[in-house]
């Protein structure tokens, strides 16, 4: 496979790096040089399995006739930084782990990519950079884990966290924190995690049925070595992301985060990776798929976890319930189509999946509301709201950052019926799209989550449930109608009509607007500063790409 970059004397300077590296002059000139993003990180379960992952996807390159080329990318796990201001950084994150791999793969000029991630802001990442740099790429995600058993009862990361913002700790706590997360991979619930994994799956970048595979059982390094080998191929082939993830890849991934009860924050993430592609797509798309029922019960949806449905076939299983929604000529990297994906599936009915016409919730696992407090849209997860819940009224108790809101929770200060409004937490106002877990764990740990509602610029974690809607646009940072609301405004909720507004005509607005004044930034450098001057709104994904693609 001759290279120009490679060969020739203009390309010694090259050549003696990679030698220096211990190359030789058949892997430098000869073979398809495969780049592994490897995001392996000592202080996450799901990233620690990374290393020896990537040992097996350089197995794969080797085996295939590449040359595997492993280097480092960032990785975080949201759930070190609940509670603390260093939230806001999450969402960043995804665009730092483009921007790292975007980096290394164009210097190296790589003829191929594998990319590795497995916690929630990091696989978007990934994708984002499969998209600019458009190089013949797969991706391997690092799979669930198991979930935890305490006395015989299911036990996963969401039930430690609400424990721990409860009045009655039981005294064995620290035994339930020993055997939550008993290893490697993403916690087991449909949080972004493994929303994104299987997303990853359904846009066609991973391997079919790989998405769901535990990350403890020898099927992931199977799924790893193939990956590898896969690379290889598509380098070969000249099959790059972008004659995968299209306009039809999309509409799919959408159609199943509707159809799983996925987390709220795939909404970004798929209208973030749109606009990357230049592929017109907005929250229109979502809405026009409102009548895809929700068929999968994993929580927060229903009982079970991701474990529980891989083995009822994964995510070929729910693309075969729901395959009328799908656009079934669809490429994957594995070299097929989604129609002969779903002729093999075998759906197993009757627990964690169900059939259309019988599925966990009539409703689909997202709805879109608007109104003059979203305008551009905002995010309600309805799979998560309890039905007396799905349409409510109630006077507002405005807070402009989380701390105050979480202390005016846990101190009783908020009353049954009230609506919180919690701003300034957006693309600018946050910086950083805050993951808004303080004060969404308070209301559930006091039991209000069926009584009081909370809106929000801001986003949450893929654990949260209950009444609660994200992504308001315009942000009120912004000067959106959510930085006019005032204590005790009443503000309707309605998730049948898919509505969210204040009770205040158009002229109480216009004269609260007058005296409105935009706050000074919480943030003035670093990348924060960075994101909130450069990332777009919400309603386009919150991606630093200030700049109309399309």
């Amino acid at each position: 496979m001759s290279n120009p970059f490679w060969d020739g004397n203009g390309a010694a300077h090259r050549r003696v790096i990679y030698k220096g590296a211990g190359f030789s002059d058949c892997d430098i000139r000869n073979k398809p040089h495969i780049g592994i993003a490897n995001t392996y990180n000592e202080g996450s379960p799901a990233h620690g399995q990374m290393k020896i992952l990537c040992e097996a996807v350089k197995q794969g390159v080797w085996e295939a006739g590449g040359v595997p080329v492993e280097f480092g990318a960032p990785s975080t796990c949201g759930n070190i930084a609940i509670g603390t201001e260093c939230m806001r950084y999450e969402l960043v994150g995804r665009d730092a782990v483009a921007m790292s791999v975007e980096f290394v793969a164009s210097v190296h000029n790589f003829d191929g990519l594998v990319l590795t991630a497995c916690c929630d802001n990091i696989i978007p990442g990934m994708l984002l950079a499969a998209a600019r740099t458009n190089i013949p790429s797969i991706v391997l995600t690092g799979g669930p884990m198991f979930p935890g058993n305490y006395q015989g009862k299911q036990l996963i990361t969401p039930d430690i966290n609400v424990g721990s913002f409860s009045d009655e700790i039981p005294a064995d706590f620290c035994e339930m924190e020993n055997v939550c997360c008993p290893g490697a991979g993403a916690c087991a619930v449909m949080g972004t995690a493994n929303t994104m994994q299987i997303l990853t799956e359904v846009l066609g970048m991973s391997l079919p049925g790989s998405a769901t595979i535990p990350a403890a059982m020898a099927d992931r390094i199977r799924a790893a070595r193939e990956s590898g080998r896969r690379a290889v191929e598509l380098a070969r082939q000249g099959i790059r992301p972008r004659d995968i993830m299209t306009k039809e890849a999309l509409d799919n991934a959408t159609a199943v985060d509707l159809a799983i009860g996925g987390s709220s924050n795939a909404v970004l993430h798929i209208l973030a990776l749109a606009c990357e592609l230049g592929i017109p797509y907005s929250l229109d798309e979502f809405d026009r798929r409102e009548d895809i029922p929700c068929i999968c019960g994993v929580r927060s949806a229903g009982p079970y976890s991701v474990v529980d449905l891989h083995f009822a076939g994964g995510v070929p299983a729910v693309e075969k319930i729901i395959e009328k929604y799908l656009h079934l000529d669809a490429r994957n990297v594995g070299g097929s189509v989604l129609r002969d994906v779903i002729d093999k599936a075998h759906p197993v009915l009757g627990g964690v999946l169900r059939p259309l016409e019988d599925p966990w919730h009539h409703c689909s696992g997202l709805a879109i509301l608007r109104g003059n407090l979203a305008e551009n849209g905002a995010v309600i997860r309805t799979t998560g709201v309890k039905e007396n819940m799905r349409k409510f009224r109630g006077p507002a108790r405005v807070f402009d950052c989380e701390a105050d809101c979480a202390a005016a929770i846990l101190g009783d200060k908020i009353n049954p019926g009230d609506v919180i409004v919690l701003r300034y937490e957006g693309v600018k106002g946050s910086p950083g799209v805050n993951e808004l877990m303080q004060a969404t764990d308070a209301l559930l740990a006091k039991k209000l989550d069926d009584c009081v509602g909370l809106i929000t610029d801001g986003r949450f974690s893929g654990f949260n449930y209950g009444p609660i809607v994200g992504h308001i646009s315009p942000e009120a940072m912004e000067g959106g109608n959510l930085a006019l609301v005032k204590e005790g405004d009443m503000i309707v909720v309605d998730c049948y009509e898919k509505k969210v507004y204040v009770e205040a005509d158009d002229e109480t607005l216009r004269e609260r607007r007058k005296e409105w004044k935009a706050p000074e930034p919480k943030v003035k450098h670093g990348i924060l500063s960075l994101y909130a001057a450069t990332a777009r709104p919400s309603h386009e994904g919150g991606a630093m790409q200030n700049w109309n693609t399309y």
